[in-house]
């Protein structure tokens, strides 16, 4: 069975975008392939090296991961420094990462425009540290977005490379992977692109949003001035609140709002409370679990624990063999 690797970010609750698109992805995997979800909580620190609540943060992740349908017991849900050799092959792969390389990286660059008072060896090193979780597990497929697919390309160079210095095909290619050809991209709230948490407060529906939080978030969303002529193309701000509900609404609502729309008699504020009430009813599940899961300290336990368990148990197999390939003997 091939090996899948993907990070969580650990800051930041997740979104309607992220259960309709990767999360939804992920619990398919989990049933067809060896999959290691891990939180991202060491690559945190490049861009906030003094967190205010680390572990709360990774918490809150671990505990929406799980709702919204990660098995542990099929899946290995991990939390990134739980795991030391994790670090150990970092550094190791650290030896053999050029500057000239890691500088090219565009992320890295974006991120010095971005926040120039904060440019450290961690944010440098970035593409290094994501190789080793990778090849940590010798995976071969990793689902990332086009933003990471450059990352991707330097773990197949970190990996190809430490095979070509020790003269020993240990580490396979990792290659992008999309489980699912249809993937679901579920615009924002302010008309200007896919929800996220990084496009502003205004901009996502998070699964932990209480009903009263959503109806408000629902009822600021951009729209205009409304259609002004019959079967007119809709501007982006309205075809996103479309896209949204096309995915948490039935078949009947679109068309029925879709058909007001093209006779110029719709209201976008009846529009926007039926959106609001379907989002509630959609996320209802997983609200219940969330909050199910986040009280049960002991269950958090128990799979934070599992997860570590089994990941050291292939990451630690791994740094073994790497060890005795660079040449570290006990004496």
């Amino acid at each position: 069975m091939e090996t899948v690797v993907s990070g969580i970010r650990s800051t930041g609750n997740l979104h309607l975008g992220n259960y309709y698109g990767a999360i939804q992805n992920f619990v398919k995997m989990q049933h067809e392939y060896n999959c290691y979800f891990f939180i991202a909580d060491l690559h945190s620190l490049t861009t906030h090296p003094t967190p205010a609540d680390l572990h709360g943060n990774v918490k809150q992740v671990l505990v929406e991961y799980l709702a919204a349908g990660i098995d542990p017991e099929r899946a290995t849900i991990y939390v990134q420094s739980d795991v030391p050799e994790i670090a150990e092959l970092y550094l190791y792969l650290n030896m053999n990462a050029y500057l000239g390389e890691l500088e090219r990286s565009t992320s890295f660059k974006d991120k010095v425009r971005g926040n120039p008072d904060n440019v450290n060896a961690g944010l440098l090193t970035y593409p290094v540290l994501m190789a080793a979780d990778i090849i940590i597990h010798k995976a071969t497929k990793v689902p990332v977005g086009k933003d990471q697919e450059q990352h991707l390309e330097m773990a197949r160079t970190f990996a190809n490379r430490f095979n070509r210095l020790y003269n020993k095909e240990f580490f396979p290619e990792p290659f992008a992977f999309n489980f699912s050809d249809n993937l679901v991209k579920i615009p924002g709230l302010d008309g200007k692109g896919k929800m996220g948490k990084s496009e502003g407060e205004g901009n996502a529906v998070y699964l932990s949003d209480s009903p009263e939080v959503i109806r408000k978030k629902v009822m600021r969303a951009v729209t205009d001035a409304g259609p002004t002529a019959d079967n007119q193309e809709k501007p982006v701000e309205i075809q996103n609140l479309f896209d949204i509900i096309k995915v948490v609404s039935t078949p009947d609502t679109y068309t029925h709002f879709d058909d007001l729309y093209n006779t110029c008699q719709i209201r976008y504020g009846d529009l926007k409370k039926q959106l609001a009430e379907d989002i509630i009813i959609a996320t209802a599940p997983i609200r219940e679990r969330i909050n199910d899961i986040a009280n049960d300290a002991p269950y958090l336990r128990q799979v934070a624990r599992h997860g570590a368990i089994k990941a050291r148990e292939s990451a630690s197999k791994t740094i073994k063999e790497v060890r005795e390939i660079i040449g570290f003997r006990s004496f």
